[in-house]
């Protein structure tokens, strides 16, 4: 069976994309150019950063999912996360809270792309 092994997230700029992605998870991107940046994520996953064709306007399209970030720790290590990150700048979409799988938050990338963290165990 095929499955899933790269999850491509639109940009408008792929350099400034991939420094913000690596700053977020402690890594540097495998592969960067001018309009597409590789994370490896392990076991033959990758996170692809995609600025593109050449766009008239420099926007890339609406996002329509989420990346999605699953920690071990429970809400200690999300709170933890969410600290870390506001300290960092970055835009949050949704503060802490708690849903059906347990504490979460959302954050927003460059280009409004949404980040959500939240805990393996479910």
């Amino acid at each position: 069976m095929r499955l899933p092994n790269q999850f491509l997230v639109y940009v408008s700029d792929a350099a400034s994309a991939a420094a913000f992605y690596g700053e977020l998870f402690g890594m540097q991107a495998e592969m960067l150019s001018s309009r597409y940046a590789v994370f490896d994520l392990g076991g033959g996953v990758v996170l692809a950063l995609w600025g593109g064709k050449s766009r008239t306007d420099g926007t890339p399209p609406a996002p329509a999912f989420e990346v999605g970030l699953l920690v071990e720790g429970g809400s200690a290590k999300i709170r933890e996360i969410y600290d870390e990150w506001v300290d960092k700048g970055v835009e949050m979409v949704e503060e802490p809270s708690e849903d059906v799988f347990g504490l979460t938050f959302v954050a927003a990338d460059l280009d409004g792309n949404r980040l959500r963290v939240a805990p393996a165990e479910h």
